[in-house]
């Protein structure tokens, strides 16, 4: 389709904030999704092994933590560190950037916390009318 002197092309700006959004959902995403939230909380209070974050999130499969991990990791939200122990061991760690973190996630869940009779009782309201 060739574009003509009537059809409107959209602007620079516009273009610029759809694909700004587009960013920004994609990184909430992958840093607010359920366990990348639990790895989080859990690695603010000091590094941990693989298998110490799968002890501290027993609902977590292998895989999961692993694609977590590594979502973080390129994010720049965790690092992961390899020790020069005998044997070598990987720890992972919560980054200068991921700490940044910490406010709004824990306000998150403060407001959860808060807030979840009511989410509680607009879902049985839902509910009873839906069903």
């Amino acid at each position: 389709m060739t574009e003509t002197a009537t059809t409107p092309r959209p602007h620079d700006d516009d273009v610029d904030r759809l694909e700004i959004g587009a960013l920004q959902r994609e990184l909430l995403g992958q840093v607010l999704d359920t366990w990348s939230v639990q790895v989080l909380e859990h690695l603010c209070d000091g590094p941990l092994r693989f298998n110490g974050l799968r002890r501290a999130i027993p609902a977590v499969t292998q895989k999961s933590l692993t694609a977590t991990l590594r979502r973080l990791e390129r994010n720049g939200i965790v690092e992961r560190v390899v020790t020069s122990s005998r044997p070598v061991a990987v720890e992972y760690r919560i980054t200068p950037l991921g700490k940044t973190l910490r406010e709004p996630v824990d306000a998150l869940l403060a407001w959860t916390t808060t807030h979840l009779p009511d989410v509680a009782a607009a879902r049985e309201r839902f509910d009873e009318l839906a069903g």
